[in-house]
Formats: C-alpha cells, sequence, structure tokens
C-alpha cells in the first residue's frame, strides 16, 4: 500500500562527542525509549545538478533550502517499496513530503522520464497526487541542469520516542557510521563507501513539531555539557570533500549559474 506521508516539525541537530553522548543518554533514562524501529540502517540516494547546485546553495546558508532524495530502510530489491521525498526548510521549519512506491517504479519515473506512479486506494489519491506532481515539478524545473542521481549515503540510526504516559512531544535520533559514495548509486547495494564522520563522533537530531519546543531536561543537559546547536550536513561535508574540492569552490560558493527561485511558487508549496 502506499503510504503518503507529510511532516512539518523543527530538526536541531548536534554533533556529539564520546562523553557528550554519554551524559545524553544518562538525561534520557526513564524518559525517552527506543522506538518501534530499534536500529536500523537508513540508505540515501540523493539528486543534485551536474553543477551541485542545490548543496551549493544549501552550505551558503539560505533561508529557504530543498532536496530531493530516494530512501530505504533496508537493502531493497526492484519490487520492494521506497520513499521518495522532498525536504524543504524555510525560516528554521524543515518540511517533508514523501511517497512510497515500488524501487522500480522509482527509478523509471525519476531517472528515464518514466510515467509518474499512479495509486489505488481512493481515499489516498488526493494527498498522493499533490506530493507526486510537486516532486515532479520539482524535477523538470532543474531537467535541463542535468538533475539526478549523485550521491548514495548510509548511517546506522538509533531512534528514541518518551516513554509511555510522558508529556513531551519530541523525537531524538542518533546517527553513527555515515558513508558516502558517488558511484554504484543504487539502494540494491550493500552500504558501503568513504567515513563521513571522524571515528567515535555522532549526529543527534531533536525534532519537535512546529509548535513544540525542547523539553527542559533536555535543555539543561545540552547546556550543562556545552553541545551546541550544528549545521552539520552529510551531504554537504561529503561534497566538500569531493565533488566540491574538484570544483575548487569550497569557502567561495558561485552564484552566477545557479538558477534563481521562484520563492513565491515553491512557498505555495509549503
Amino acid at each position: 500500500m502506499y503510504t503518503p506521508m507529510v511532516f512539518e516539525r523543527y530538526e536541531r541537530k548536534y554533533l556529539l562527542s564520546p562523553s557528550a553522548k554519554d551524559a545524553v543518554f544518562r538525561a534520557m533514562e526513564g524518559r525517552m525509549e527506543i522506538d518501534m524501529y530499534g536500529r536500523t540502517t537508513i540508505r540515501n540516494i540523493y539528486f543534485d545538478t551536474d553543477g551541485y547546485d542545490l548543496i551549493r546553495r544549501s552550505l551558503s546558508g539560505p533561508e529557504y533550502k530543498e532536496k530531493l532524495r530516494i530512501r530505504s530502510y533496508r537493502q531493497v530489491g526492484s519490487k520492494d517499496d521506497v520513499f521518495v521525498e522532498l525536504k524543504k526548510k524555510y525560516k528554521g521549519i524543515v518540511y517533508k513530503r514523501r511517497i512510497e512506491v515500488p524501487a522500480f517504479q522509482a527509478m523509471d519515473w525519476l531517472l528515464a522520464g518514466g510515467e509518474k506512479p499512479g495509486i489505488s486506494t481512493a481515499s489516498e489519491q488526493a494527498n498522493f497526487r499533490q506530493i507526486r506532481d510537486e516532486i515532479d515539478y520539482f524535477l523538470r524545473r532543474y531537467e535541463r541542469s542535468g538533475m539526478g542521481p549523485k550521491v548514495f549515503l548510509s548511517y546506522e540510526r538509533e531512534a528514541y520516542a518518551p516513554v509511555s504516559g510522558s508529556e513531551d512531544d519530541i523525537r531524538i535520533t542518533f546517527d553513527t557510521n555515515i558513508l558516502a559514495r558517488g558511484k554504484d548509486l543504487l539502494l540494491s547495494s550493500p552500504a558501503y563507501g568513504d567515513p563521513v564522520l571522524d571515528q567515535g563522533l555522532t549526529i543527534m537530531e531533536v525534532k519537535v513539531p512546529r509548535d513544540g519546543a525542547i523539553p527542559m531536561w533536555l535543555a539543561r543537559t545540552l547546556s550543562e555539557n556545552g553541545i551546541v546547536k550544528s549545521s552539520f550536513s552529510k551531504y554537504g561535508k561529503y561534497y566538500m570533500e569531493t565533488a566540491g574540492a574538484r570544483q575548487k569552490i569550497i569557502g567561495t560558493l558561485l552564484w552566477e549559474d545557479i538558477p534563481e527561485l521562484d520563492m513565491k511558487g515553491e512557498l505555495l508549496y509549503v
């Protein structure tokens, strides 16, 4: 069954040393528990233009940014479902819209210009079509710039949710063993590639609703241990060490050849 999904929330990232991670886990005891998915290996294929316009723009710290990726939570076959996700960030709020389709349909649509995937469940038809058409519009907007798969990125994730009875509305994830590569861009392939993080480091992401806030116990833990918010980007880090280095644009992002955004049109979807 296809499962359209929409997320609207704040996401804050923190780069944790082993000691900082231990402090956070001590604070989580009795408050958070690992969620129903447990430990998973997340696999992503990030799409970009031939000039890497999307990640270059993102690294410059704009008010608005966007990315397109295919995601799976296991090594998949052609008939297994994957998520096609369009993720946007505007004024600190993350808007993620995704649809679940068989891998072969996703690849035929996104890579070969095949037909847009359909859906048979009438109750989900309108939502699915809206998200699918938004993704298709995104692809066509960058078609002349060579939009296509550019990076395979995987990582081990542990996700935590509040214990039963808690009033906290928060999700915390911990990502380790982050690997990336610019070849073999298939979700059916094993997870391998170049390490993106130094050994021992962890990316923690704190996710709260748009109208929510970080619980006091977590805010206090972060403050007491000197843990500060980071703008770390997994794809961005890999890009700067590989394609970005080859293009010699680290620290001097070139804007003259990046297509301008029609912000009004973009925000209609947000």
